[in-house]
């Protein structure tokens, strides 16, 4: 049990492959790795680098003393140079190459950048396995009625597949963004103190091509496709900003499906996957809460909330830099990971184990008759010659006062019947109308063009069994 504070995001929620990116081994790896790459294109483009000393900074990127490092910083107050000395201290001949003609950003940006990519990799390999998962009880619950809600009041009849594939939407929306932001993902690449790669240019004795070709060398060893063109001493902070707004996507697309299975779960038309030895509530045995989907909304909100950090960092960099940003995306960029990990694992663990029960809902459809009927009364109405208009007015005040019959007396009134006297229909004369599987409209036919068109190419292109699947374990 620690002492002092812990993130819960760390020690309850998050996945062990996201906890790893964001580590403090990952981080000061990945700088390292960037000092490697950096004398490695140097030395390829012809400054003075034996291949001894590559191939010792090679041999230590793993050999950090951790505690080392934190007294150095102690003593330098700055992150950058306690490494650059610790790494010289295993690296002696080498040392006097690291980090040759780059500042501080050279590892700091490019190594969040790295992480990012690779936290945006696990996001997408996890979106994909949980619309899979929403894709398969879609087509499942594809003809399932259920009765539908508007303003959460009683509506009309739908399918759970339709409702089901109404959060599967949002999802494809939020993974092509993915798409389309990870395809667009620059790297920083070697720009020097201010942007201008002067201190390059100097080193290559005004050698304009071996600049660029440095920066394109550094940005391809590191497994990215570009740098980008512009810049000033740091990536711009809009590239953030771009990221936030994809985890608040993914987050809002999660909060509306999750407080939709909270309701339901409230109507006792699903249930969360509930342990053999769970407990509901430490006073009332029988309960069985949505802690997970309440989980999903409580961190999803979070998510959301951090964006508004990352447009003010954008926002508020003066002219070529200020530090300002470093302490709040310290904090911002690797919780909002963190949570949005928590999210989709939650997300994928219930759809995966939800309990569905189609006879409760047929059984609301039924209590809900003929008032959710009362449109295609209508139709039949206007069909044997009665007036649209005239006919929509006398069955809503038909309805409200059998409505209002009920709340006083808790006694149904034969409404079907009062309707139909109303119009001179009977009942012989509307055939399956009133079935509640006729009453869903094209619900089954709309999830099935739409999975089919939509969802299976998505899959088909993205979807692989060898990914990470998502866990939780509180």
């Amino acid at each position: 049990m620690a002492l002092v504070y812990e993130t819960p995001l760390s020690t309850r929620y998050a996945s062990p492959e996201m906890k790893e990116v964001f580590s403090s081994a990952f981080k000061y790896r990945t700088w390292r790795k960037l000092w490697v790459a950096l004398a490695e294109g140097e030395k390829e483009l012809g400054i003075s680098i034996s291949d001894a000393q590559i191939e010792e900074l090679r041999n230590n990127v793993d050999n950090i003393d951790f505690i080392k490092v934190r007294s150095l910083e102690t003593k330098l107050r700055h992150e950058v140079m306690a490494h650059i000395e610790a790494f010289g201290e295993v690296c002696p001949n080498a040392k006097g190459i690291i980090h040759m003609g780059a500042t501080s950003s050279y590892v700091m940006d490019n190594g969040d950048l790295i992480a990012h990519k690779t936290a945006l990799q696990l996001i997408k390999n996890k979106l994909i396995l949980l619309i899979e998962k929403l894709n398969h009880i879609s087509l499942k619950e594809a003809e399932t009625p259920c009765l539908g809600y508007t303003h959460f009041q009683p509506a009309q009849a739908t399918t759970f597949g339709k409702r089901s594939a109404l959060w599967l939407h949002d999802f494809i929306r939020d993974f092509k963004d993915q798409l389309f932001l990870m395809e667009d993902f620059p790297f920083l690449g070697c720009k020097g103190a201010i942007g201008t790669s002067g201190s390059f240019l100097a080193l290559f004795e005004g050698d304009h091509q071996k600049v660029i070709a440095l920066d394109d060398l550094i940005t391809k060893k590191m497994g990215f496709k570009k740098s980008f063109l512009v810049s000033s001493q740091t990536f711009p902070r809009k590239q953030e900003q771009r990221i936030l707004s994809l985890l608040a996507g993914i987050a809002t697309s999660a909060h509306k499906c999750a407080t939709d299975l909270r309701l339901l779960s409230h109507l006792g038309e699903v249930e969360e996957p509930f342990g053999k030895d769970q407990v509901g509530s430490s006073a009332m045995p029988y309960k069985r809460n949505p802690i997970f989907s309440e989980r999903v909304c409580g961190l999803s909100r979070f998510i959301v909330n951090l964006w508004h950090n990352t447009a003010d960092n954008a926002a508020l960099q003066w002219l070529e830099r200020s530090l300002d940003d470093s302490s709040n995306r310290r904090i911002t960029i690797p919780e909002a990971f963190l949570a949005a990990d928590s999210v989709v694992n939650l997300l994928y663990t219930i759809i995966d184990g939800l309990q569905v029960y189609p006879k409760l809902m047929e059984s609301h459809l039924k209590e809900r008759l003929p008032y959710i009927a009362t449109e295609a009364l209508l139709a039949a109405a206007v069909l044997k010659g009665k007036d649209r208009q005239e006919t929509h007015a006398l069955f809503k005040k038909l309805s409200f006062e059998a409505a209002q019959t009920k709340k006083e007396t808790g006694m149904d009134s034969d409404l079907l019947k009062t309707l139909l006297d109303a119009v001179g229909l009977k009942e012989d004369e509307l055939g399956g109308l009133l079935e509640v599987n006729n009453l869903t409209g094209r619900s089954k036919e709309q999830v099935i063009e739409f999975l089919k068109l939509e969802v299976e190419p998505l899959l088909e292109k993205h979807f692989t069994a060898d990914v990470v699947i998502p866990n939780i374990e509180v």
